[in-house]
């Protein structure tokens, strides 16, 4: 399945995306969601949906510094998700950072998330763990 990545500046479909898929980890690690601190870091992010056919079924939230792409979000609505598009997602960072001559990709995700497995599989490494947040890397060149 191959998405059709464009860019968002819908907040309201990104918030809501993200608390869905992140809820359950975050009550169980004990934190807590912070709409304001999301309303100010989303004005420093690249967001980007992705669309299949008509249905917009995930979302990435990028931050480019020299050296490397932050992918800061990447949230697949769950009926879609275990279908390929995570990793299309990550294919896709890989082009914009080549393009840009960006020489990595980085991304933080919590030890309890399976997603952790999806990311050691296309190349990312554990560069930190700082508590419950392991934060990868792939270098990719």
């Amino acid at each position: 399945m191959t998405p059709v990545f464009r860019a968002t500046n819908d907040r309201t479909f990104a918030e809501t995306l993200i608390r869905r898929n992140m809820t359950a980890y975050y009550e169980r690690l004990g934190w807590h969601w912070d709409t304001q601190l999301f309303a100010k870091q989303w004005g420093e992010m690249d967001s980007i949906e992705l669309c299949v056919n008509t249905s917009r079924v995930g979302l990435l939230c990028l931050y480019r510094d020299d050296t490397a792409y932050d992918i800061r979000e990447l949230q697949i609505d769950p009926p879609w998700q275990r279908r390929g598009l995570g990793t299309a997602a990550i294919h896709y960072v890989e082009d914009l950072a080549r393009q840009a001559d960006v020489a990595s990709l980085r991304l933080r995700v919590f030890r309890i998330n399976p997603a952790r497995h999806l990311y050691q599989r296309l190349g990312f490494r554990v560069c930190r763990t700082d508590g419950d947040v392991i934060t990868m890397q792939r270098t990719l060149r």
